[in-house]
């Protein structure tokens, strides 16, 4: 972060930190990560969420002074409408992010980034036989000449040239290393491993990338490597940080983890864990991470989940009554760091947990006198006053709540693709 305010906590006389270990730091973590972020393309692929023109723009400034380097803005070669958003876009003003574009292995999707003025490009494509059989519908031959030659015509358009092998997690090893290879040698100056599917764990993600790299000899091409999880087992954060502990440089990521199904990788889980528990600078300001997620969140129109880490409602909350009393004792006894770190504040609810203790703690700190009689008064209606709150009604206004929710997600039911069907085909 730019201000590296994570290396400054000063509790190392009062708790063990064991990430500080030499036995447990990492001997392949490179000395920085850059961020690559996919909100404008993979999280706008949240079910029936759509985002406007200045919705888009705006999101891709605050990334931008967020210190976001990478940011993908969309997938120009999909329709006219998107290949104008994304040549507008590139038109705006952008101070510190360099942008790029998806594309799959044709051609015209070239192209069509190039008629956007997009100058870094994801080239995707799976290279495993399901794949092949039932989606490409092509052979595995096919598949490498149409790779090498996209590639190929897109450096020869000067545009770096992101190689994205979708599904690397259930593709042979040989596999990989031979479509990588072609990649490679066509000039890719990025090779990405993409979990689509969440299917990883950390230690064989640790084996996938070592593989990887041993098998292709990337130190000596110097080609860079990138990785893409999805969190379809919540193992997105887990992974992408395993396989940074490997040496690659370039996570792909997303603002509170939206996305398809079960979104990727947060982006503010990756920064803030790899600032804080590796001591790794990533360049971003972390200040802006909660409003940046707060945008994202009102621009989708579907809320975050309250106990999500780092951005949640609830992320330093505390109504236990244990909690509460360590935290009126010192800040850190129930939080891994202080929350204005991410210009967040500690929230303690005061409700039916609460006992005398904690009430005593804390008019101390207010400097109140009281008795242990009127402690205990204290401590019972507080107790009381949530006791008594009419849990039907509550249930009640929750459920109209989901319904409410479920009213914004405005996707096209079968029956009216039906329906559109029939008008045009008559």
């Amino acid at each position: 972060m730019k201000k590296t305010v994570f290396r400054k906590l000063k509790a190392q006389n009062l708790i063990e930190n064991y990430n500080r270990f030499r036995k447990t730091l990492p001997t392949k973590l490179p000395d920085r990560v850059f961020i690559w972020d996919e909100t404008l393309i993979e999280g706008e692929h949240t079910p029936t969420v759509f985002l406007t023109y200045g919705e888009r723009v705006r999101l891709a400034q605050l990334m931008d002074e967020t210190g976001v380097p990478i940011i993908n803005i969309g997938f120009p070669g999909f329709s006219e409408n998107e290949k104008e958003a994304v040549r507008r876009l590139s038109n705006e003003n952008f101070t510190q992010a360099r942008l790029a574009a998806s594309a799959r292995m044709k051609r015209e999707d070239v192209d069509a980034c190039l008629n956007s003025h997009i100058r870094e490009i994801a080239l995707s494509t799976p290279f495993n036989n399901l794949n092949l059989k039932y989606v490409l519908k092509t052979s595995p031959e096919q598949t490498i000449n149409q790779t090498v030659d996209c590639v190929e015509y897109a450096k020869k358009h000067g545009f770096t040239v992101n190689f994205v092998l979708e599904d690397t997690s259930r593709t042979p090893l040989e596999d990989i290393l031979k479509i990588y290879d072609a990649a490679a040698n066509a000039g890719a100056d990025r090779l990405v491993v993409e979990d689509t599917v969440g299917i990883l764990r950390p230690l064989s993600t640790h084996y996938l990338i070592s593989k990887i790299r041993e098998g292709l000899e990337l130190t000596k091409n110097n080609v860079l490597l990138s990785i893409k999880c999805h969190n379809d087992f919540g193992l997105a954060t887990a992974n992408t940080l395993a396989a940074i502990e490997e040496g690659i440089t370039y996570p792909q990521v997303c603002v509170a983890g939206y996305g398809e199904r079960t979104g990727l990788a947060p982006l503010e889980e990756v920064v803030v864990a790899l600032e804080l528990l590796y001591g790794k600078n990533t360049g971003i300001d972390a200040h802006k991470l909660y409003r940046l997620s707060q945008f994202v969140e009102k621009s989708f129109t579907w809320p975050l989940a309250s106990q999500k880490p780092i951005v949640g409602e609830d992320a330093f909350s505390h109504a236990s009554d244990k909690q509460l009393q360590g935290m009126l004792s010192h800040p850190l006894s129930y939080e891994p760091f202080p929350p204005k770190m991410i210009d967040r504040e500690t929230m303690l609810y005061m409700g039916r947990h609460l006992g005398e203790a904690t009430v005593q703690a804390y008019l101390n700190l207010q400097g109140i006198k009281a008795t242990p009689q009127q402690v205990a008064e204290i401590a019972r209606r507080v107790r009381r006053s949530q006791e008594r709150l009419d849990k039907g009604e509550m249930m009640i206004t929750f459920y109209e709540i989901k319904k409410l929710l479920r009213q914004l997600r405005k996707g096209l039911l079968e029956a009216e693709l039906k329906r559109i069907i029939r008008q045009v085909t008559g």
